[in-house]
């Protein structure tokens, strides 16, 4: 069975994507820990990250700094923190959270935004892409 992420990566399920290319997808998480908290994936489905082939692990962290520069030029914050914790969902993917505390790290406290609010950070941040 297809892992949400897959579904994603297929259109099956909509979501704010802030962006793509052949190997990778971002988009911003629906149960954010912080204002611009972003899923970046591979579109292959591979459940653990470190079972990813070296060219596409490396190519995931490539992507992936890409799109934290980005993010660190759009949401106000001290840094941009990095998490794979993978047991949510059987799918390897990197959260990347704009950070002014540790305890936004934490995976506890949640913030909540509209869907107008989740459209206009992803426009910002594609713009700073």
């Amino acid at each position: 069975m297809s892992s949400i992420f897959t579904k994603i990566v297929q259109g099956e399920i909509p979501c704010y994507k802030i962006a793509e290319d052949e190997n990778f997808l971002a988009f911003l998480d629906v149960n954010p820990n912080a204002k611009g908290h972003t899923l970046c994936i591979p579109k292959q489905e591979i459940d653990k990250i470190f079972d990813l082939e070296d060219d596409l692990f490396l190519g995931l962290m490539q992507f992936s700094k890409k799109i934290a520069i980005a993010l660190e030029k759009t949401i106000p914050c001290k840094r941009i923190g990095m998490s794979v914790i993978g047991l949510e969902v059987p799918h390897a993917h990197v959260h990347l959270i704009p950070l002014n505390e540790m305890n936004e790290m934490r995976f506890q406290d949640k913030v909540t935004l509209t869907k107008e609010e989740f459209e206009a950070i992803a426009k910002l941040v594609q713009a700073n892409l």
